[in-house]
């Protein structure tokens, strides 16, 4: 009896982006670095400006579990709006960019 063997495939040479093209998930990989980033900052100018979450979510108008999902970076069910009120809440400004994918 024949043991089939699976396809291996050749990734050398290519890049890590295409890579994630070709698994059909680089989108998701993308908005989940992008949402890290976001939860990282926010906590680092918490910690720098000595913000509890509590003081946080009060200069948000929003309530400590929003905040909480907001700086989780697992979760990127967030929407830009509560990003730029978090950014104003720290002294900051959120800034979108979008650049060619090339």
């Amino acid at each position: 009896m024949r043991t089939q063997k699976k396809p291996v495939f050749d990734h050398s040479g290519s890049s890590f982006d295409s890579f994630l093209e070709e698994e059909d998930i680089l989108d998701e990989v993308e908005t989940a670095a992008i949402k890290r980033v976001i939860a990282w900052q926010l906590a680092k100018a918490m910690k720098a400006r000595k913000i509890s979450k509590k003081t946080m979510a009060e200069r948000m108008g929003t309530s400590r579990s929003q905040l909480d999902r907001l700086l989780d970076p697992e979760n990127s069910a967030v929407q830009l709006q509560t990003i730029a009120k978090a950014a104003r809440a720290v002294g900051k400004r959120l800034r979108l960019e979008m650049v060619d994918a090339a």
